[in-house]
């Protein structure tokens, strides 16, 4: 199959369902109205709240909503083949993922920036809300082991890769006292200097891996681990001007960039993809993802298509720096759009890698040599892009030799495979970095929301001892599990938190849609919300049966998998609770409606 139609196609599906179905969303569910203030005007403190241009704001939105997901799930899902995924993300996105982001973000704008969680106590109930807590915050802090994971396993070991990351970070710096301190309002400046940097960052990196600077830069996955911990800790502490928002500004230029220009690059080159359509382990015994088709390709494939993750940034940092409600759907609707297409130009990359070489990737050499299948220019690859690639499992780093693939079929590129696959590195790691960044910064609002029902400073997000506690709090406990886990692991307990966090912000909107007394519109997200729940709540159960109960007997695995099975059990209770309150709730008012129609009331 060429990759040339399926771009095409997807082109396409993105272009109708933004001008039309977001339209409809915005003019009828959601009344869009400018003439109300947003929470950056009547809240305004310089710190969090800060009213924000909407395509700088677009820029942080997508940078934070678009961790790992989108490039390492569709890739982990091409054990499946190429059709499932591209199916899914699709239609996903469209009736899905856009609705779910959209809807929350004009929900929590229209609430002062407050959480899902606050939502599902105003909306459903204040045990809805109490249970969402808990919910959001393990899930949170599941999700960001899920995306930091792939990220570890990219830069161990790699003195190139470290030093393009780390030089990302100042770089930032200066675009935020520029663009906020320096020069105020000169955005277009700020963008110039940043995005020179960040290509510097690229070539300069290039000379390090032979100079005397290699040692400093080249680290075990444990010291990598622990600079994550410490980078999470700092962004999330900071002003949110300071660092966050400049940074994922920046990362925006360089994703939707990246992502134009390998469309650009697979007109050119039009590979075909190696892949099947589908292939055996549609039917289970995967070696990447552990199970069969149905429900898990609907867990490993998140921010592609749907991610409850995408409530959080939505109901967290973004609210807090609207300026004007007409701006979410840009925002809440369009990147959830540009994501999905970066999950489908993130398959095709893995899908134009032969077979072999894309298992020999992901897989260690002991288990791949179970598949009884050679790779084919696995050597050669390695040779080109100047680092081994054999057995670095995560999908981040056969995603990066796709991309590299690809740039160097272009003509006069051949000779830059090396580069373009490092470009590629530090692409895929602003992707994860942003979303550990503005994640931790949400968990930390959701830590001081809790504490604040217990001792009130703590809930004041300026109040720097909770700020400090609370983060550190979050910081640790998705350490631990990067540190205990594995790809394998994590990546199936995050899909599975991940997308019942969507259930829980879909059966908010659906009962603050019905509250509204907009019942004629309710299908727009009760739909997906049947799907997903009965996709996702099977396979959590499966999760527990087949994948974490058995590491209860592994040597060295047995609290991990206590904790895995723990917390699973957890969050899908949550999750039926939170939905049988919802109904409740839902069943009140539309009874109440029907007797007030009638003139009972």
């Amino acid at each position: 199959m060429n990759a040339i139609p399926i771009i095409l196609l997807a082109f396409l599906i993105i272009a109708l369902a933004y001008r039309y179905y977001s339209a409809f969303l915005a003019a009828k569910v959601l009344a869009l109205d400018d003439s109300r203030k947003t929470p950056a005007e009547t809240l305004y403190d310089g710190q969090n709240y800060q009213p924000t241009n909407k395509y700088v704001l677009f820029g942080h939105h997508f940078a934070a909503i678009a961790g790992a997901g989108p490039l390492i799930g569709p890739v982990l899902a091409a054990q499946f083949g190429y059709a499932p995924g591209l199916f899914w993300m699709l239609l996903g996105a469209v009736i899905a993922g856009g609705v779910h982001d959209f809807m929350i973000l004009v929900a929590s704008l229209r609430r002062k920036g407050k959480s899902v969680a606050e939502i599902a106590r105003n909306e459903v109930s204040p045990l809805a809300g109490a249970v969402a807590s808990v919910a959001i915050l393990i899930i949170m802090i599941v999700a960001l082991a899920g995306v930091g994971v792939a990220l570890v396993n990219a830069l161990k070991e790699s003195s190139w890769g470290t030093f393009t990351i780390a030089m990302t970070i100042p770089i930032a710096l200066v675009v935020g006292l520029w663009m906020f301190r320096i020069r105020p309002g000169r955005v277009t400046e700020a963008s110039i200097i940043g995005v020179i940097g960040l290509f510097a960052a690229v070539v300069i990196g290039s000379s390090i891996p032979n100079s005397s600077l290699a040692p400093y830069f080249t680290f075990s996955s444990e010291v990598i681990i622990l600079a994550i911990a410490l980078y999470g800790f700092i962004a999330a502490v900071l002003p949110v001007w300071l660092l966050l928002l400049p940074r994922d500004y920046l990362s925006s230029y360089l994703k939707i960039g990246t992502v134009i220009a390998l469309a650009i690059g697979l007109f050119i080159v039009h590979p075909d993809l190696k892949m099947p359509a589908f292939t055996q382990y549609v039917h289970g015994n995967g070696p990447i993802i552990p199970g069969k088709l149905f429900p898990f390709l609907f867990i490993t494939i998140a921010c592609g298509a749907i991610s409850g993750f995408h409530s959080l940034v939505s109901s967290g940092t973004t609210p807090k720096m609207i300026s004007k409600e007409s701006d979410t759907r840009f925002i809440g609707y369009g990147a959830m759009l540009v994501e999905s297409l970066v999950g489908v130009v993130a398959l095709i990359a893995a899908c134009s890698l032969f077979p072999g070489d894309y298992f020999a990737i992901n897989l260690s050499p002991d288990k791949f040599a179970t598949l009884g299948i050679s790779p084919v220019n696995l050597e050669l690859l390695s040779s080109q892009v100047g680092e081994n690639v054999t057995g670095r499992p995560g999908g981040a780093v056969s995603l990066a030799v796709g991309f590299a693939q690809i740039f160097s079929g272009i003509p006069g590129m051949r000779s830059l495979m090396s580069y373009w696959y490092h470009f590629a590195i530090m692409f895929e790691a602003l992707f994860i970095l942003t979303a550990i960044d503005a994640g931790t910064r949400i968990a930390r609002f959701l830590v001081q929301e809790f504490g604040g029902r217990i001792y009130k400073p703590f809930a004041k997000t300026d109040w720097m001892p909770g700020t400090l506690i609370s983060t550190f709090f979050v910081v640790f406990s998705w350490t631990y599990f990067i540190w205990t886990g594995n790809i394998s692991i994590i990546w199936p307990m995050f899909g599975t938190a991940n997308q019942l966090l969507a259930c829980v912000a879909l059966a908010v909107i659906t009962t603050a849609i019905i509250n509204a007394g907009k019942v004629r519109y309710v299908w727009a997200s009760l739909v997906p919300l049947i799907f997903v729940a009965t996709t996702t709540l099977y396979a959590g159960w499966r999760n527990i049966f087949d994948n974490f109960l058995p590491l209860t007997s592994v040597p060295g695995k047995k609290f991990l998998g206590f904790i895995n099975v723990s917390l699973t059990v957890i969050i899908m209770a949550c999750a039926v609770i939170i939905l049988i309150e919802s109904m409740r709730r839902s069943y009140r008012v539309l009874i109440k409606h029907r007797y007030t129609v009638r003139g009972i009331e």
